[in-house]
């Protein structure tokens, strides 16, 4: 793969401010310590290691959310960030200026992050230990059992699972002191899931999985051995575990939860929130500002909907037009989840041809369509698993299924394939993770606005690739850009504005076509993970926004191939520091 060269500030600008021109030669002890950095956090974050692909660390697990730890964490950060003084900014190359204040923020951010107590909230129904754990354990996602140490990791890195368990409690109940609660709604769903991995047969545990597909080479002595091994580990830790859990948020927790449904009712709640859209969406915009960008994004695509209701005849109102995408038969086509999984792999061989004009360089990771696991599914969104840089693990774009029957067609699964498959996250990450020539911080790290903004960006180029021929599916797309359009609103009117579940509900419900069922867990997402749902929109739009900039600055030398690789080259970055490289990038074309 041709490498393409990352570019920041203009190098013109140098002789205009009569600055001394800078070395293009990198700064090594500045890689040195970038080097540094990132190998002391796999040690601080294992998971993060594994999930690479490097297994040095698959054996370790710890309980991060304690305040003890998240000391730890922040002595870390500050150290690094400390040792950014010795190196004069002004005077580092292109490259390495990028590197510099992409990984200045993210200590400074950080930091920032730990000041607050969400770690008293330690669980939640949408993004958490359990789920990850349950995940890992099961043997097929990125938790490696192939080999005889695969199997002796996992069993020590669940040993600690008991410690979470425990740990959680206690933080819950330090919540409850300091009236840092989760809302009921939140708890009402983490609880099921919970049980769900509470069996009385160990065989039928998700986590004797990796038992049921012991390695054939493996001797009779280590099959022998690990099936105790796992057996005793799940009838005397894992499953006891995820019971105590349970019971404690049924009986003791749920009956204090709260009744509001955002965090700016919480102590300090209102502040960490302003911190998180920050933090999100990689601007300094207010949550004011977002949410009336959000009310006039969903004027606007409103407006784009009722022309396609025109379009097709339909003569009631928009949302009879929503009803009937929604229950109509025909949209409903498909029998069995294959059916389902077919129908997207569909999507991917239509749009393969355009995909070569519009992109010059894409990923060597191979990719797959899986169905979501069972005991995830009720409450899961589609999404991508980033595959190893080595290519061993597959991306993996994960559709949760729960009843291919009632799969509807019009839900916008062309755009859903665009964002999270090709060309959205399975390009972005795993070109990212496949430049070497990337400080390991950057080459797997991710800003949320970048990532989603760009798997966002992706929806708009549904015609550009051939797709959305079909008004229904065109429909589709516009209901998933009216969806992150929505968010703005109903994530700051939920933790700004004191919004309700409820009335956030109604809000999605009124304004895209969308079932109850699925509004109440995106919505519920929203009050789970405050703010993550601001960086799509925001990205997108200024995506947009640099793409129509260069190509009226450049005209017939602008190439939209061309763009796209650059936006991609250099990993995800916060959008102002994407702006400066993309600036200094339209400077050399010209």
């Amino acid at each position: 793969m041709k490498k393409i060269i990352l570019l920041a500030a203009c190098s013109a600008c140098f002789i205009a401010c009569k600055q001394k021109p800078v070395s293009t030669e990198a700064n090594k002890p500045l890689a040195t310590l970038f080097d540094k950095y990132y190998e002391e956090r796999l040690q601080i974050f294992p998971l993060e290691a594994t999930s690479i692909g490097d297994s040095r660390y698959n054996d370790k697990l710890y309980v991060d959310f304690t305040d003890s730890y998240r000391a730890k964490e922040k002595i870390f950060f500050q150290k690094y960030l400390d040792s950014l003084v010795k190196y004069n900014r002004d005077e580092l190359n292109d490259d390495d200026k990028v590197s510099y204040d992409d990984f200045k923020r993210e200590m400074e951010i950080n930091i920032e992050g730990l000041s607050f107590h969400d770690n008293y909230m330690p669980l939640n129904q949408f993004s958490s230990i359990h789920l990850t754990f349950a995940q890992l354990g099961s043997g097929g996602v990125i938790q490696p059992f192939k080999t005889v140490k695969d199997y002796d990791d996992w069993l020590q890195r669940a040993a600690v699972f008991a410690d979470i368990a425990d740990s959680a409690i206690v933080y819950f109940k330090k919540g409850l002191e300091n009236n840092i609660v989760l809302s009921k709604a939140l708890v009402v769903k983490t609880i099921p899931q919970l049980q769900s991995l509470v069996v009385a047969d160990a065989k039928k545990s998700l986590f004797y999985g990796p038992i049921t597909n012991l390695p054939k080479d493996f001797s009779e002595a280590d099959k022998k051995r690990f099936t105790e091994a796992y057996t005793k580990l799940i009838n005397e830790k894992i499953t006891p575990s995820y019971k105590k859990l349970a019971d404690f948020l049924q009986t003791e927790y749920l009956p204090k939860s709260r009744a509001t449904s955002g965090i700016g009712n919480l102590p300090d709640g209102k502040k960490m929130y302003e911190y998180l859209v920050r933090s999100s969406t990689t601007t300094n915009k207010t949550s004011d500002e977002i949410y009336n960008i959000g009310l006039s994004e969903v004027k606007r695509i409103r407006g784009l909907m009722d022309s396609i209701k025109n379009v097709v005849g339909f003569k009631d109102s928009l949302s009879a037009f929503f009803k009937y995408m929604d229950t109509a038969k025909r949209f409903m086509p498909y029998k069995t989840p294959k059916e389902v999984l077919d129908a997207f792999e569909s999507i991917h061989k239509k749009m393969e041809p355009q995909l070569k004009v519009l992109f010059n360089h894409v990923p060597k990771c191979p990719f797959e369509i899986r169905q979501t696991e069972a005991f995830r599914a009720a409450s899961a969104s589609a999404e991508y698993f980033q595959g190893s840089p080595d290519g061993k693990r597959p991306g993996i774009f994960y559709v949760p299924i729960l009843d291919a029957t009632k799969f509807n067609t019009t839900s916008g699964m062309e755009s859903l394939f665009l964002h999270e498959a090709i060309p959205g996250h399975h390009y972005q990450i795993s070109l990212q993770q496949e430049d070497t020539a990337l400080p390991k911080f950057r080459r797997f790290g991710g800003q949320n606005a970048f990532v989603e903004g760009w798997a966002l960006y992706c929806e708009s180029l549904g015609k550009e690739l051939g797709l959305y021929t079909d008004p229904y599916q065109y429909m589709g797309a516009l209901g998933d850009e009216m969806h992150r359009a929505v968010r703005l609103v109903v994530d700051v009117g939920l933790h700004a504005k004191g919004m309700t579940r409820e009335e956030a509900i109604k809000y999605m419900e009124d304004n895209e076509p969308i079932t109850d069922q699925l509004a109440t867990s995106e919505i519920e997402r929203y009050m789970a993970i405050p703010s993550q749902a601001l960086g799509y929109k925001i990205g997108a739009l200024k995506l947009r926004e640099l793409r129509n900039k260069y190509s009226n600055q450049l005209g017939s030398k602008f190439s939209i191939a061309a763009f796209h690789d650059e936006v991609l080259t250099g990993g995800s970055l916060p959008l102002e520091i994407l702006e400066k490289k993309l600036d200094s990038w339209a400077d050399k074309q010209k």
